[in-house]
């Protein structure tokens, strides 16, 4: 079984009713008042937000946020352990593209329609993003590069991210997401010695001559 739903699992029998109805209180801005309604458990909640694209495996942002208000150290500490073995059996690449991501998130703001573009998300797509998250930049954006990172597949990675923000002129935000790679192949270059990084074949650290 999926361990995200196993932990959503784990996390719904733990909850109180009083619980699920602080949650329910808390997420009526992102749940319509039917499926609240007919939320009988917080795993129910939990279901609409998978849907919604609002909660997965990469985005437990919210989840944490949500047991937070609740005071549960229990649940979080659930949530703790799940995101460490979620990391420790990542990919490095794929670490290192979710570390891009949040970069990206944090710092592209307003401009996020132009990096749409020119990573080739449809306009209709843009529409749709933008009808989904109409006041939540953040949102707006961590739902474009999901898009992208659907769309691309296999082919998602973090030079192609650099590429369009410096196409767009984001070179601030581009050179962040480099300084963070290296630091990253430099701590994994550390705690393996012996390992080949990527680094390692012709790139140089940022700023470097």
């Amino acid at each position: 079984m999926d361990p995200f739903l196993v932990l959503l699992h784990s996390v719904s029998v733990g909850l109180s009713s009083s619980d699920l109805t602080q949650l329910k209180f808390l997420c009526r801005n992102r749940v319509s008042k039917r499926k609240l309604e007919l939320a009988q458990s917080g795993l129910d909640l939990f279901t609409v937000l998978l849907e919604q694209n609002e909660l997965s495996a990469e985005r437990t942002v919210l989840l944490r946020e949500l047991l937070g208000s609740l005071r549960r150290e229990d649940l979080l500490c659930l949530l703790d352990d799940f995101e460490r073995r979620a990391e420790a059996g990542a990919a490095p690449e794929e670490r290192d593209l979710q570390a891009a991501i949040e970069i990206i998130c944090d710092n592209v703001g307003k401009d996020w329609k132009r990096l749409a573009r020119r990573l080739r998300v449809s306009e209709i797509k843009i529409e749709a993003i933008e009808e989904k998250y109409p006041r939540n930049l953040v949102e707006q954006v961590r739902e474009l590069l999901r898009v992208w990172k659907n769309s691309a597949r296999e082919d998602a990675a973090v030079s192609c991210l650099v590429s369009a923000l410096r196409g767009c002129q984001l070179n601030v935000v581009a050179d962040l997401i480099e300084e963070d790679q290296w630091a990253q192949a430099r701590q994994r270059r550390s705690a393996n010695p012996g390992s080949l990084m990527a680094w390692d074949s012709g790139s140089a650290a940022p700023g470097a001559s």
